[in-house]
């Protein structure tokens, strides 16, 4: 059975009390705070939205077309 508590004032004190008979021996381990998850930086979209318009000889059509341009296909 696994107990949970909390130190206060140098003792440890059980949520939901607990019925362990007088002189009972036990183990304590503290538990490590959770800290919440660090980012890891930006998105990848994010990224990405920092080059939109960084080239500027495309032709107009090149996100409708860019099969044709890229890979040779028939313009659509």
């Amino acid at each position: 059975m696994v107990y949970h508590g909390r130190v206060q004032k140098g003792v440890v004190v059980l949520i939901n009390g607990g019925d362990l008979p007088e002189g009972t021996e036990v183990r304590v381990e503290p538990v490590e705070p959770s800290t919440p998850p660090q980012s890891a930086g930006p998105s990848f979209a994010d990224e990405l939205i920092e080059l939109t318009g960084t080239i500027d000889d495309l032709p107009p059509d090149f996100s409708f077309n860019h099969d044709h341009y890229i890979h040779g296909q028939p313009k659509r």
